[in-house]
């Protein structure tokens, strides 16, 4: 399984950030690659993405939801992936750690598709990143 991962450090406290990171059908708003994200359940979501113009279906279930350090998620079907946010308290704020497991079949397709998704799939780890770190700033900084 390919493994994606990215890490950053965002000047807002765990408690800030799980509450931006733990809100995963607003992800649809932090990236364009992300169609849609659907709630199903309590702790089931459907994605839609779009990888290098290959439309992508898979509904995950959250696994571990332990605010504000962890939390983390598998497919049950669809595209096989399981992920996780790790946040660790730092001086001045939080630093945050994604890491993505993904698998596609064939293993023609997933090598196909890696060529052009693994660059994207890190555009989004780091896209979502960016944009709870910009949500934060703003609540931080309201405008005047």
């Amino acid at each position: 399984m390919p493994v994606i991962e990215h890490e950053a450090d965002i000047a807002a406290s765990p408690r800030e950030v799980f509450a931006l990171v733990g809100r995963v059908e607003t992800f649809a708003d932090f990236s364009d690659a992300i169609d849609t994200i659907v709630r199903l359940g309590e702790r089931r979501y459907r994605w839609r993405v779009r990888i290098a113009g290959v439309p992508l279906d898979f509904d995950v279930e959250i696994t571990e939801f332990l605010p504000p350090e962890r939390f983390a998620w598998r497919s049950v079907n669809g595209v096989p992936n399981q992920g996780e946010y790790l946040l660790t308290p730092i001086e001045g704020g939080t630093r945050i750690h994604l890491t993505l497991d993904y698998s596609l079949q064939p293993p023609s397709l997933e090598k196909a598709v890696n060529l052009a998704a693994k660059p994207l799939l890190h555009k989004l780890g780091r896209d979502i990143i960016a944009q709870v770190e910009t949500r934060l700033k703003a609540q931080q900084n309201p405008p005047v």
